[in-house]
């Protein structure tokens, strides 16, 4: 038999067996799909909106300039002072942000209130010496 032909027919029947498991599944969920298209709405435009802040508080008129400002290897203080930005609410925002991230993460039990408050400890230290550092993209 043709080597063409045995892998031919080896990888069909090993695609068929895969694909009669998934046709066996009802074509009807009970999902409300509505339900998460209007979730990841919000979520894209409350990112929008933190986005917006975040340049409004940089002093930067486009995301383009912040991006280009960044693989500059400028820390967000940086171009904060450069822009005569406010790095406290630049800092206030991400934690806000984080702060946000960790009680969700709490919500949905994928850390333990020992480690939330843990985390959450740290979160201003982490942030401002994540703005005061610039990263060099190489």
């Amino acid at each position: 038999m043709n080597m063409k032909r045995v892998i031919i027919v080896g990888t069909m029947i090993v695609t068929m067996s895969f694909a009669g498991t998934a046709w066996s599944k009802s074509a009807i969920t009970p999902i409300p799909l509505a339900k998460w298209s209007i979730i990841s709405m919000n979520a894209t435009e409350q990112s929008e909106q933190n986005e917006d802040a975040l340049l409004h508080a940089l002093n930067q008129t486009t995301d383009v300039a912040l991006v280009r400002d960044l693989y500059a290897g400028k820390s967000l203080r940086m171009i904060a002072e450069a822009n005569d930005g406010d790095i406290d609410a630049v800092i206030e925002l991400q934690v806000a942000e984080l702060s946000k991230q960790l009680d969700e993460r709490l919500a949905n039990g994928s850390i333990s209130l020992e480690q939330h408050t843990a985390q959450q400890a740290e979160l201003t230290s982490l942030v401002t010496e994540s703005a005061n550092t610039s990263y060099l993209s190489i």
